[in-house]
């Protein structure tokens, strides 16, 4: 059973003119949960629940615990969602509107994540917000799509937080002949697990995660992102959260389209395009959405502190 739904690429005229390529967007900000979690979780929750799978449970204050609510509820099968404090009353309130528990625990989605995992039982299966063959194996249908909808690029531009979204694209490009496409994997300042990953050649965990993009906040990336930079070539590009707002500022102005600072980073990488890909004449950008923002807080944003 397919959960997700097919997502259009469309050629951006502006951001091709911006950086001097042609640009295609991947936009996944229109699935049903307003994000690419969609597909990879629902491609987990439908495997497991065709395994007999009685009960879901998650640790995600956001994107991930949203799509474990939707997917539930289209399956019949009751879902736990083990939020943070820092969880806002908007994501709580879209995750209980599918008809999930929801689970407020603890100060950082660590100890969500701790708490989730105690509540397993027999009939529980767990599904993680990154870190997982099945979430990877359902993200790479993006790929699979982008493969009959325009011709190869020369480079994907992802965002990082776990390395969910990077890794179902890596999958993706192996198992589609596009391993000569470059990846460009874009995380904020106070977010870049990923980046230090790859300088320590191993996954590290950071001490702590800050910013706006919130749903990059991962202090450690999952191992199999860093697995795929032996594989393929994946260039590391980190900026501050006023770019990553101003990429979200421009998405709108373009395209007409609202997501997070988390997804406005990949729409702000497009400056770095071509000091990190030179010959690239082809790029396509993974609009992965979010559902964690409003109009008003983007205004807020780009006011800037005390805005």
């Amino acid at each position: 059973m397919t959960l997700h739904v097919n997502t259009p690429a469309i050629r951006s005229t502006v951001f091709s003119q911006r950086a001097g390529l042609d640009v295609y967007l991947k936009i996944e900000s229109i699935q049903p949960c307003g994000s690419f979690k969609l597909r990879g979780v629902g491609h987990a929750c439908a495997v497991l629940h065709g395994k007999g799978a009685k009960r879901f449970v998650s640790s995600s204050g956001g994107n991930a615990g949203y799509a474990v609510a939707y997917a539930g509820r289209e399956l019949g099968v009751p879902v736990t969602v083990v939020v943070p404090e820092t969880t806002s009353e908007k994501a709580k309130a879209l995750i209980g509107s599918e008809g999930a528990q929801v689970i407020v625990h603890g100060s950082s989605w660590q100890e969500a994540n701790a708490h989730a995992q105690a509540l397993l039982d027999g009939g529980s299966e767990f599904i993680h917000p990154f870190d997982h063959p099945l979430l990877w194996e359902g993200h790479a249908s993006m790929i699979d799509e982008l493969a009959l909808q325009c011709a190869k690029p020369d480079l994907i531009v992802c965002s990082v937080g776990g390395g969910g979204l990077l890794a179902g694209v890596g999958e993706g490009l192996l198992r589609n002949g596009w391993a000569d496409v470059g990846i460009l994997a874009v995380e904020t300042e106070g977010t870049a697990s990923y980046a230090a990953a790859l300088e320590h050649g191993s996954p590290v965990e950071l001490p702590a995660v800050a910013g706006l993009a919130t749903s990059l906040g991962a202090r450690q990336v999952c191992g199999r992102a860093l697995d795929l930079a032996r594989e393929l070539e994946i260039k590391s590009h980190v900026l501050s959260d006023a770019e990553a707002v101003q990429g979200c500022a421009d998405l709108l102005d373009a395209h007409r389209l609202l997501t997070e600072p988390a997804c406005g980073a990949s729409i702000a990488g497009l400056d770095s395009l071509r000091r990190h890909f030179p010959d690239a004449r082809s790029a396509v950008i993974i609009v992965c959405g979010g559902v964690g923002v409003t109009a008003q807080q983007l205004q807020t944003w780009q006011r800037g502190p005390g805005g």
